[in-house]
């Protein structure tokens, strides 16, 4: 964001409006012979007198005016007038919110890594006085300072940080940024960091280790889960021992389960139909099938 200053602009539409009139009427007066050249290069001069001393500031602006090179005071908003050629409008200082961007490129974090870092900050004028007569220009200040109190901050943090705490760098950065532009009559209401690049490889490298992480976790959660269900199933069996005919009914429900779907096959081992009574309804079951057949 660049500096413009309104200095230029010595006509406004009251002085404009003045200017014609009063040049009209000496025209006039000039053409009826009414007044002689000299008179008309008095008036004419006049004119331009009394025009350029009527100023305009918008209603978020204040004008600071110079008499002879020295402040005395703050005009507007509105309309203002000053003394031709003693009094002058060195400049006219927004008081609304700006924006300014800045970056830090390939700065080192605390652990050395390179890495370019976009922010941006969100400020205001509040003593306009201090703002015209302590720093020449206010505007590129605060993004100089700006630009430097992110390298600062990415120089006293590792990129963990950067990338997982952003909301408490920019606070920390904006309380930096408000402490040094004070004394300028500005304060930094916010500090915003839009984005953190980092170099590619280590992106990839990042991307993997995340990758692997989440494999660890998941075998993590799949040895949990057969933990539990084996202590389910020893508390299941303990129940089972005492009570035959659970275990019975546990084995018919197992078989009506398999064969509820048309078509399907179940394989029990010897064994299993022994220990839970289903030699008998294993014979019933294969009959079945095959008068289905």
């Amino acid at each position: 964001m660049k500096y413009v200053s309104r200095n230029l602009r010595v006509f406004n539409p009251i002085s404009t409006t003045i200017l014609l009139v009063l040049l009209s009427v000496t025209g006039l007066l000039f053409y009826f012979e009414q007044i002689n050249v000299v008179t008309l290069v008095v008036a004419v001069l006049f004119s331009f007198l009394i025009a350029t001393s009527i100023h305009i500031a918008d209603q978020w602006e204040k004008a600071v005016v110079l008499r002879m090179g020295k402040f005395t005071g703050l005009r507007g908003p509105g309309p203002f007038m000053i003394i031709p050629i003693i009094d002058k409008v060195d400049s006219y200082i927004d008081q609304r919110i700006r924006v300014t961007d800045f970056k830090a490129e390939q700065t080192l974090t605390k652990d050395t890594v390179p890495v370019n870092v976009d922010a941006v900050v969100y400020w205001t004028v509040w003593d306009v006085e201090k703002s015209a007569l302590e720093v020449q220009d206010y505007i590129k200040a605060v993004g100089y300072i700006a630009q430097t109190g992110l390298r600062e901050i990415i120089g006293k943090h590792e990129l963990a940080d950067l990338l997982q705490h952003r909301e408490k760098i920019a606070e920390s950065m904006q309380v930096a940024l408000d402490e040094h532009t004070n004394p300028w009559g500005i304060t930094c209401q916010t500090v915003g960091i839009k984005d953190v690049v980092i170099p590619a490889a280590l992106a990839d490298a990042m991307s993997k280790q995340a990758q692997a992480e989440r494999e660890r976790q998941a075998r993590v959660i799949l040895g949990t889960a057969e933990t539990e269900i084996a202590v389910k199933f020893e508390e299941a069996s303990k129940r089972y021992i005492n009570n035959p005919v659970a275990l019975q009914l546990r084995g018919m429900n197992m078989l009506f389960e398999g064969l509820k779907e048309k078509g399907s096959m179940v394989i029990v081992p010897s064994s299993a139909l022994d220990s839970m009574n289903l030699g008998a309804m294993g014979g019933l079951v294969s009959l079945a099938k095959s008068n289905e057949q």
